[in-house]
């Protein structure tokens, strides 16, 4: 049986940002009108290690899109010389069930996470936006800032993260790359206050941005939380907000509402609804130029197995990967 074989340069060769966008946002179309499976995505923990690894399986039925993606997250690893997160996608034949393709998964994690964000910020922003505060420099806030200037005309950044070298080496990138203004904040509450966008793409267990620091109008796409436990935001914040998740079930036990919800500080009638809800059509996204809003991101099979399946047949039509033999 012969299985194609896309390395992790091979795909970063096929994908743009604007292709993983628009086939995220399909996805996401999909999902509102109810033509996907997606079971809930599995956790394994390493306690002694501080790292995990979930199985995330999804099926698309139009364009018959079957697959599941393995990727572990570990805090730790860059102090490793390894990546936080890394992934390996399979692909299968929904008519047999044969594997079809195995490609590396993390560039396709990052991208069609940083597309997420943007396709929340499409219906969710407002269209004046010009201000990103980016909470956190690892390589997300790199894919959130690449996914945004698609959707939104960017012409400012304020970064902040916990390691100041990391802080000012992702300042002299976005510099060097888009030719942007970026201010090195030193504090949270300086890149957060005045921002259009706050984007929040850490590891956090505890609040970081606080909810006075937030003003009328701006959107935020809460990343980093996508396990039990973790939190970014002030819970004030999401109750004051119009929160958005990607997925609900997934959202409630391991998004940024899961700890405020466990804790009786905010209830499952506070949320607004699904990002594929809206983008099927079904409920209106921004109601008014004041109101905050808030995408509760915990990152969906279904965004991996769509992007998998643009590579694949890119790789097809292109003669790009290798075929071996299981």
């Amino acid at each position: 049986m012969k299985v194609l074989l896309l390395r992790e340069g091979e795909v970063e060769e096929l994908l743009s940002m604007r292709e993983v966008i628009a086939s995220v946002e399909e996805a996401f179309r999909l999902k509102g009108e109810g033509k996907v499976q997606m079971p809930p995505k599995s956790y394994v923990f390493f306690p002694r290690h501080g790292g995990d690894f979930r199985v995330m399986p999804a099926y698309l039925e139009e364009g018959e899109k079957a697959g599941v993606k393995v990727v572990n997250v570990h805090p730790g690893n860059p102090n490793r010389g390894l990546p936080t997160v890394m992934a390996t996608i399979l692909l299968l034949d929904p008519s047999t069930g044969a594997p079809l393709a195995v490609m590396g998964g993390t560039l396709i994690t990052n991208l069609r996470t940083g597309a997420a964000g943007a396709v929340a910020a499409k219906y969710l922003a407002r269209r004046d936006s010009r201000v990103v505060g980016m909470v956190g420099a690892g390589a997300q806030a790199r894919a959130q800032l690449r996914g945004l200037r698609e959707v939104l005309e960017v012409e400012r950044v304020k970064v902040v993260s916990a390691h100041p070298s990391r802080t000012q080496e992702y300042a002299e990138e976005v510099r060097r790359e888009y030719g942007l203004e970026v201010e090195e904040a030193g504090e949270i509450r300086e890149a957060v206050e005045g921002s259009d966008v706050v984007v929040t793409t850490t590891p956090s267990r505890q609040p970081l941005v606080r909810e006075e620091w937030v003003s009328e109008g701006t959107h935020l796409n809460a990343i980093g939380a996508d396990a039990p436990g973790k939190q970014e935001l002030d819970p004030g914040l999401l109750r004051k907000a119009r929160v958005v998740v990607d997925d609900l079930e997934q959202a409630l036990h391991s998004g940024e509402i899961n700890v405020p919800l466990s804790r009786g500080l905010l209830r499952r009638e506070d949320l607004y609804g699904e990002l594929g809800e809206i983008v099927a059509g079904k409920k209106p996204g921004r109601s008014s130029p004041r109101e905050i809003t808030l995408f509760d991101s915990t990152g969906l099979a279904i965004q991996d197995v769509a992007v998998a399946w643009l590579a694949y047949r890119k790789a097809l039509r292109l003669g790009k990967g290798e075929e071996i033999e299981l």
